[in-house]
């Protein structure tokens, strides 16, 4: 069973708590430990951040989240100007800026970029879930895989 929603956002800071909020109460609610959405919140915040920053002249950005299969994998895309090269190398030191992509890779499964100069960028963050003990989604799909048989 899969679960998808999606959110269209300004590109402005103040959307990042909504996306925040929005996606963690819902996999709280399928029962994810509060460990996992914590990951995954952080590196989704780090993931947005960057839009909001890195991601004009576009005005609006979109998150695309999917659970199911015992993984949440999460698509932030905008219409930007695109990446000429993903950044795979930490900043110096002194540096104010410049660790969300390590911050987002310390944290999720996998992270990959989907980058066209001048057309935009999706960020894709995987990640496999980590259930309560009486999470709803696994009992369900548990159920449904039996009555399949």
């Amino acid at each position: 069973m899969d679960i998808e929603f999606s959110l269209a956002l300004p590109r402005e800071a103040i959307g990042i708590p909504v996306v925040r909020r929005v996606l963690g109460d819902a996999l709280r609610s399928l029962g994810v430990t509060e460990g996992c959405v914590s990951d995954i919140l952080l590196a989704a915040s780090e993931a947005c951040a960057n839009v909001v920053r890195h991601g004009g002249p576009t005005l609006r950005y979109q998150v695309i989240a999917n659970v199911g299969m015992g993984r949440c994998v999460l698509a932030v895309a905008d219409h930007g100007q695109g990446l000429p090269e993903i950044p795979d190398h930490y900043p110096p030191p002194e540096a104010e800026n410049g660790r969300g992509i390590q911050i987002m890779k310390a944290v999720v499964d996998e992270v990959t970029f989907d980058s066209t100069p001048g057309v935009g960028t999706t960020v894709w963050l995987k990640k496999q879930l980590d259930w309560q003990d009486d999470a709803p989604l696994p009992l369900l799909e548990r159920e449904l895989a039996g009555a399949s048989r």
